[in-house]
């Protein structure tokens, strides 16, 4: 039962991605936008094969941790209605941590920094994943099975909302009227896309925009008289992106910032575990510390 459904979704999401990609396409060639590069394109592809076969690889010693946690759970919700709304809930809330923290903690910044990597924002970027993200992400799901949720539902629900995920990379939807109130659209995640100092760190959700509104990392896309233009990619976008590049040039940096000579435990430590920016002498700075200059 498990596999129809999961291949269900495969067979239902296929098409749509190929329709959406291929309109897109046809709209930028006839707009001369150039949204789209056969480089770029090929990195998003190859990471998210990258990232798909370790997901699968993987998959036995996630669902195994997970459903030691829901034989041990404490809630049983029978009602079949409120147990998946209550679900979609949980999980999208759990992802929101897990994409906050991935933005906040350098550590994990290094292995989700691969989906800011481009300079784009078409729909195939929405596939240019978080490589390693895999490998950790199910702890943040730990909790919603023990609280009585199986874990192939809650991998299901991962699954079917990340079509919404991938739906919302794209310049060609501009706003969606009433749903831009509570869910994550296009022009919310064009935000999160930006390298501008005021839209760094924003927009964290996948499906619900209301946990940004919750927590205060809600920013919505200003006009172009209003702000300057979105520029996608990274504060410090790289020179020669290539397949080895792209997944470790942070982790590269990292170690270089770790084994500098004369700085104190407490410092490397900084550069693992603090936020991304962070260095002990100034030279470089945060989202906070851009965001704060730019005021000045």
């Amino acid at each position: 039962m498990d596999t129809i459904r999961e291949q269900w979704l495969i067979l239902i999401s296929t098409p749509f991605y190929l329709l959406i990609i291929g309109l897109e396409l046809l709209l930028s060639h006839l707009h001369h936008r150039k949204s789209y590069t056969i480089k770029d394109t090929a990195a998003n592809i190859y990471l998210m094969l990258f990232n798909a076969a370790l997901d699968l690889g993987f998959r036995v010693v996630y669902l195994g941790i997970l459903s030691f946690f829901f034989q041990r759970a404490v809630f049983q919700i029978a009602n079949s209605i409120l147990y998946w709304v209550l679900l979609v809930l949980f999980e999208d809330l759990m992802y929101y941590w897990l994409h906050r923290f991935d933005h906040e903690i350098r550590l994990f910044w290094a292995i989700h920094v691969t989906h800011h990597s481009s300079r784009k924002m078409n729909f195939t970027v929405g596939f240019r994943s978080s490589a390693f993200q895999p490998l950790y992400r199910f702890l943040y799901f730990i909790p919603i099975a023990w609280m009585g949720f199986r874990p192939i539902d809650i991998v299901f629900v991962y699954s079917a909302t990340q079509i919404w995920g991938i739906f919302v990379h794209t310049e060609y939807i501009r706003k969606m009227g009433w749903l831009e109130y509570f869910l994550v659209t296009p022009s919310h995640h064009r935000v999160h896309h930006g390298s501008n100092p005021l839209y760094l760190d924003k927009n964290m959700g996948m499906f619900l925009i209301i946990w940004d509104k919750l927590f205060g990392t809600f920013q919505p896309e200003l006009a172009p008289e209003a702000y300057q233009p979105i520029a996608y990619g990274l504060t410090k976008n790289l020179e020669n992106p290539n397949p080895v590049s792209i997944l470790f040039h942070e982790w590269i940096q990292i170690w270089k910032d770790c084994t500098q000579q004369g700085i104190s435990f407490k410092t490397r430590i900084r550069y693992l575990f603090g936020p991304p920016g962070w260095s002990h002498d100034g030279s470089r700075k945060t989202s906070r510390q851009l965001r704060d200059a730019e005021k000045d």
